[in-house]
């Protein structure tokens, strides 16, 4: 029989709420800079339980947030699940089938949305994947025009409520969180977080091998909060009683350098794209980051130049590496004692890499014999990893159970080598999804999209570097017929632009006479990935980009 009390999240928001009562969580906002303390937190997420209780939310729900990241978005991470609801993070920059899908999928009660993203949320909308939600509530102390019902905004959702709550005594095993994660192929994957995951997650986070958070730090996440859960950075800032700072809708660099400066940021972490334009901006601007210390890099592989670049203005830069499966953290390329000796180059190339696994999980390298590889740098295969805060399954979807996992293992589809050291090191991935900014961009969606026009006979699409977004998508195509291919360039580019979000549209296509095959037939990229490899895009948007402003 199990013994101690089970392992929730609850006891981190009461610990902070009782022993760090006048520590800041700070938030940009349209309206300006938003200040308060836990104390105050600790009430408004009382309101908020309660709230959820006022709406008829059943004890089990699954409550979504179509949000950015600040206050309000946050009282949601302890509100929804320490009631032992299910928060459900949706990523706004989806294409709006995917969105109807997870909505439908997830069978969300209410849905919690930011209003610069109401207007993407209401044009997303569809009556039957939508017919589980009975209420939206905007992220303001108003509601702007928009077509959802009902409607009300958050201020007068939680107005009227009491500041306290009878939390309930709940089971580890109770779902608490939940995101989707998409691939190569089909539908967007759902993964749920029982509370004892994300309480595993937060306590390895918050250790030294993991991202070391301290009371003392200042901590702000760049990476979106509906990316699962800004990786556990809310949870594992409140867990250590640190400040938070929450960058608002959209921040450019002038806002984060601004919001480093002025609050005294130590910790904050992001995607490349975030802190190449960081440093552009710090070429032309005079910016005091005297208080920052770390700087998490993860989504994509942390350029070189980028860690040396910091490393000049005295900030380190922690590569670290997860995935949605794994909620998400893996490994974080700290050094190992003594390292720090070693010369630059060194250095550099130890923290470029993927880095040491977290305490509490284990892993293996599988090559395509089924065999583990040696620890030795050189040889790779697939990295399985398994550990308390990794899933072992997906949200009803039983045949990519079978594809992924297997005996506990979660088979991640990243092709990677392990220094003898124990450093992981991604060499490819395994599948054709294309990371741009952070972001995925299917390519088996614009392949079947593309394929989809009268002149087009064959097409595939391939993630080709790009020097700022990391990848952006080319397409590939042989044409059904003598056609003028400037027109049809156009027209298969149009005809992208208007069903998926402009980030995901090619920078360019390429006119082949055969999309190359492997033996059984399937579509083989690996030749047009190596004769792009040297390719210096500099076009393209990316995520970052695509959102909209805050009104």
């Amino acid at each position: 029989m199990p013994r101690g009390t089970p392992q929730t999240l609850r006891p981190f928001r009461w610990r902070a709420e009782r022993m760090y009562p006048d520590t800041e969580i700070v938030s940009r906002t349209a309206d300006g800079i938003e200040r308060y303390d836990y104390s105050e937190y600790g009430d408004r997420v009382a309101r908020l339980a309660n709230a959820l209780d006022t709406a008829g939310i059943g004890d089990e729900a699954r409550v979504g947030t179509f949000c950015w990241n600040h206050h309000r978005h946050f009282e949601t991470y302890f509100g929804v699940p320490d009631s032992g609801r299910q928060l459900h993070t949706i990523n706004p920059l989806l294409p709006d089938e995917h969105i109807q899908y997870i909505v439908e999928n997830a069978t969300d009660e209410l849905l919690f949305v930011d209003p610069s993203l109401a207007e993407k949320l209401a044009g997303a909308y569809d009556a039957d994947a939508f017919g589980s939600v009975e209420q939206f509530v905007v992220m303001a102390d108003s509601v702007p025009e928009i077509d959802l019902d009902p409607v009300t905004d958050y201020e007068s959702f939680i107005a009227e409520q009491e500041p306290e709550y009878d939390w309930p005594a709940l089971p580890e095993d109770r779902e608490a969180g939940m995101c989707y994660t998409s691939g190569t192929t089909g539908r967007p994957k759902g993964v749920e977080y029982s509370q004892r995951m994300l309480w595993s997650h937060t306590m390895a986070t918050v250790t030294p091998q993991g991202l070391g958070i301290e009371d003392t730090d200042v901590v702000m996440p760049v990476v979106p909060m509906f990316h699962v859960n800004a990786w556990g950075m809310p949870f594992s800032t409140t867990a250590a009683g640190a400040k938070h700072v929450y960058p608002g809708p959209s921040p450019d660099p002038a806002d984060i350098a601004h919001l480093i400066e002025e609050e005294g940021v130590t910790i904050t972490a992001g995607v490349p794209t975030v802190w190449l334009g960081l440093l552009e901006y710090l070429e032309e601007n005079d910016v005091d980051l005297s208080s920052l210390e770390e700087i998490v890099i993860g989504g994509s592989a942390a350029p070189e130049a980028v860690i040396r670049q910091f490393d000049e203005l005295g900030v380190d830069v922690l590569h670290a590496w997860g995935m949605t499966e794994m909620s998400p953290i893996g490994s974080v390329a700290r050094l190992k004692p003594g390292m720090d000796e070693w010369d630059a180059a060194d250095r550099h190339a130890k923290r470029g890499k993927q880095g040491l696994m977290v305490p509490g999980l284990e892993f293996k390298i599988i090559d395509e014999d089924g065999k583990e590889v040696e620890w030795d740098g050189e040889e790779f295969g697939e990295l399985w990893v398994r550990g308390p805060w990794v899933t072992t399954e997906y949200f009803e979807r039983p045949e990519a159970n079978e594809e992924d996992f297997e005996d506990g293992w979660l088979k991640t589809g990243d092709v990677v080598s392990v220094d003898a050291d124990g450093y992981i090191q991604i060499v490819d991935r395994a599948k054709d999804v294309i990371k741009s900014g952070g972001e995925w961009i299917s390519s088996v969606e614009l392949e079947n999209a593309l394929m989809a026009h009268d002149d087009v006979a064959e097409a595939t699409v391939v993630g080709v570097p790009h020097e700022r977004w990391q990848e952006r998508p080319v397409a590939f195509v042989v044409p059904g017929g003598d056609v003028d291919q400037d027109v049809l360039s156009d027209e298969l580019l149009e005809m992208i632009a208007e069903d998926y979000p402009k980030w995901w549209v090619p920078d360019d296509v390429e006119y082949i006479d055969e999309v190359p095959k492997t033996a059984t037939g399937k579509f083989s990229k690996k030749d047009l990935r190596e004769e792009y490899a040297d390719a210096s895009l500099v076009e393209g948007e990316a995520p970052a980009e695509a959102a909209p402003e805050d009104e």
